[in-house]
């Protein structure tokens, strides 16, 4: 029979463990419940700014923006 989860073990600092403890508690879960939903939370928003970094390096490269230099040389001309 193929296994459907993998055990994983992970060492927290004892307030975090606390702290995660007492979330699991408030919101009647098990540890696991909360560290598979803290994972996941923490994944999606990872690919949600990395995406965010693609298409703002898409746009700006539209408009030959390549470096910080070109955005500085953008904004001296602004001034002028």
């Amino acid at each position: 029979m193929e296994r459907t989860s993998i055990q994983m073990t992970v060492s927290l600092p004892p307030e975090l463990y606390r702290k995660a403890m007492e979330v699991a508690k408030n919101e009647i879960r098990s540890k696991s419940e909360l560290v598979r939903e803290a994972l996941r939370e923490y994944i999606s928003r990872k690919q949600m700014v990395l995406a965010a970094r693609k298409e703002l390096a898409r746009n700006l490269q539209k408009k030959g923006i390549r470096s910080l230099k070109d955005i500085e040389q953008m904004i001296d001309e602004s001034r002028v």
